[in-house]
């Protein structure tokens, strides 16, 4: 790799122009994206439907075709797992990232074309590469190869002509050469489908490469590296992979992790950078490694729209607004038109913007990831806040949490409970609990006010979880994987009894 790693280099350079091109024009590069869309899918049953042929500006799109979530799509993708094509894109879809999201049993099986693979997955995993050496221009990052942990990484297939895994799997099976060539572990290990053995058969390949960043899940990162490092004796992860400088990461809040990761190496700072990338799309990435808010990628595939939550559910035209609308600091549900024919899709995650110059979010939670049950509308960027600042005053690390609401009963006014698994349990639970209090008031007003001398709410509830516990319950739903992720917020019971009844058998 290092004999090639100046003409890569140079490559991810040229892609900067690219990237100067939306940043400097964000207005044009979507308006772009959307007539190729429109034009694209003209011809489609979907284009047909609603007169794609006719339509004279993005305002008129929106007020003919209706917001969707999966169900609303489902009867048209089932055809297309059938074998039935032109539906709502004019290639043939051969290939579905299958993607259950956090915990559910339901599974979704989102069409992935070639042109999301070559234009928007690829062509952004390549920009977050040129973005990172756009910050460090000394990096060495290209002479060595990238750890990626994915999901389960099994392809099924459905038919003749039709596959499905997750969306990990999808891009591996499809990668060109020159992506295989630059990752490990090899395709073979990649693609193992029990989860257990494919860490074994990771560290053995890995640790002898010449790793010079990571990307993956957190939880599942952690766990491969923390096996190795004690396999080998040693406490620095740079004693390991010498010229490793670099994490990707994305799926999750990483903030309960931070201190881990910067924990793994002592010689020098790991540097990290998080990425939004979904089934869906690849949608954004940070361009200032030390600030929050990642670039959203506006020339690769997608049109987005931006839902003020509290329209969430009240039509099927509800209010929606275009990048020169929007403002800092809202809570917007993502919608988003796509390359593989997903026409208005609501992804299911709010954003909330943190520049407008350029054009810089953050992920602020779930549209149904939330507790909502007294009025306090506590989202998951709260949680997060108040578990890491929790967790710093009091000097543990949490891993991973839960929570749920109390009713309000006869006896009682409300609360919420928290299952949480530490890397190390707190000496004092109490002064942990008070310190988690303080910061979901300091970052959430409602909260603070229902909190108010105990008028609707009382001081959370939290149990322990031993540590790897959470991973012992998504086995025991046959949910082992990077994929998988623990609900952090529900806003009703049915994830937590499930939990504490797995915690008490």
């Amino acid at each position: 790799m290092s004999i090639f790693s100046p003409a890569i280099k140079q490559y991810f350079k040229i892609r900067l122009s690219a990237i100067e091109n939306f940043v400097f024009n964000p207005l044009t590069a979507q308006q772009q994206v959307f007539n190729h869309l429109i034009s694209s899918a003209e011809f489609t049953e979907f284009g047909r439907k609603y007169d794609f042929d006719s339509l004279q500006s993005i305002e008129e799109f929106k007020q003919k075709v209706p917001i969707a979530e999966y169900d609303d799509l489902k009867d048209g993708i089932d055809r297309i797992l059938n074998g039935e094509q032109n539906i709502f894109w004019p290639e043939n879809i051969t290939w579905f990232a299958k993607s259950s999201g956090t915990t559910s049993d339901k599974s979704k099986f989102i069409p992935i074309s070639t042109e999301t693979l070559d234009y928007t997955h690829y062509k952004s995993g390549k920009d977050v590469l040129a973005l990172y050496i756009n910050q460090f221009p000394e990096s060495n990052i290209t002479s060595g190869k990238c750890m990626a942990i994915g999901g389960s990484n099994q392809i099924n297939q459905l038919s003749e002509d039709s596959y499905f895994g997750d969306l990990s799997a999808v891009m591996l099976q499809n990668m060109p050469f020159v992506g295989q060539v630059m990752r490990a572990p090899s395709l073979e290990v990649a693609l193992m489908a029990d989860w257990e053995e494919k860490i074994r058969a990771i560290i053995d390949e890995v640790k002898h490469e010449n790793i010079t960043y990571i990307a993956g899940v957190p939880t599942w990162t952690l766990l491969v590296i923390k096996q190795m490092m004690e396999e080998e004796g040693v406490d620095d992860l740079l004693d390991i992979w010498p010229n490793l400088e670099l994490y990707l990461h994305g799926g999750v809040s990483f903030s309960p992790y931070r201190d881990q990761f910067a924990a793994l190496t002592k010689k020098r700072k790991l540097h990290f950078m998080e990425t939004y990338n979904a089934s869906e799309g690849f949608f954004a990435a940070q361009d200032r490694i030390d600030e929050p808010g990642m670039l959203l990628f506006l020339n690769h595939g997608i049109f987005y729209e931006f839902m003020p939550v509290e329209y969430y559910g009240t039509s099927k035209h509800p209010k929606t607004l275009v990048l020169d609308q929007v403002e800092l600091g809202k809570n917007y549900a993502l919608v988003i038109s796509t390359n593989a024919g997903l026409w208005r899709y609501l992804v299911g995650d709010t954003i909330q913007f943190t520049s407008l110059k350029p054009y810089r979010i953050k992920v602020s939670g779930r549209l149904k990831h939330f507790i909502n049950a007294f009025g306090e509308e506590l989202i998951i960027d709260n949680s997060d806040f108040a578990i890491q600042q929790a967790a710093t005053a009091c000097g543990v690390q949490v891993n991973d949490y839960t929570a749920a609401p109390v009713y309000i009963s006869d006896a009682e006014n409300g609360t919420h409970e928290w299952i949480i698994e530490f890397e190390e349990a707190p000496k004092n639970l109490q002064q942990f609990t008070a310190s988690l209090d303080h910061y979901l008031k300091a970052s959430n007003s409602d909260y603070e006010a229902k909190r108010h001398k105990d008028i609707a709410l009382r001081m959370p509830i939290v149990h322990i979880m031993q540590k790897g516990g959470f991973n012992q319950w998504l086995k025991s739903k046959g949910k082992i994987g990077g994929q998988n992720k623990v609900p952090r917020l529900s806003n009703d019971r049915k994830y937590l009894e499930e939990i504490l009844q797995f915690i008490q058998d």
